[in-house]
């Protein structure tokens, strides 16, 4: 779990997108991901599943 959020972080930096710009792309508040980041919270279930496949789809287009 921790990697996928680590991976998120990642992709972030590396598109230099903000925490807005992310939680607009992944359909999820801008709360959610700064408490995904910060430690706070973990993704749910269904949150890691679609977390992995945004994750999967833009590994594919790079």
């Amino acid at each position: 779990m921790d990697d996928l959020i680590k991976q998120l972080e990642l992709y972030r930096l590396e598109n230099r997108i903000t925490q807005v710009e992310l939680a607009n792309d992944i359909g999820v508040n801008f709360s959610t991901i700064s408490r995904w980041l910060n430690g706070k919270t973990r993704p749910n279930k269904i949150q890691q599943y679609h977390l992995e496949k945004f994750l999967a789809k833009t590994l594919k287009q790079a």
